[in-house]
């Protein structure tokens, strides 16, 4: 048995992504984010379905039809693949942990 919030870095320099879970037509990942964001002019471009869900923390994404989401505690969303999206903001001093489920 394992628990989502082990391991969690008080301070991370860049955002961490831990894969939990892979197989064939489905990948699952804890994202640690603490104030990132996707890089300017950087869009996911996913080859794979996303769902995906914030555990603590907030996040914002933004969608390439220009379409903002706020994802707070609780809070998710399924992205189609090829759905160009980005994260624009993560909680600047809480950790952001979300939970992504990547299917085919």
């Amino acid at each position: 048995m394992k628990n989502i919030f082990s391991s969690v870095p008080n301070f991370c320099q860049q955002e961490k992504f831990v894969e939990l879970l892979s197989r064939e037509n489905v990948r699952i990942e804890r994202i640690i984010s603490q104030g990132h964001s996707t890089p300017e002019g950087e869009w996911y471009d996913q080859d794979e379905n996303e769902w995906v869900m914030v555990l603590q923390g907030a996040g914002r994404l933004l969608f390439e039809d220009g379409k903002e989401l706020l994802l707070e505690v609780g809070d998710y969303v399924n992205i189609s693949a090829h759905e160009r999206h980005r994260v624009i903001w993560t909680h600047p001093t809480e950790t952001t942990t979300w939970l992504a489920v990547f299917y085919r």
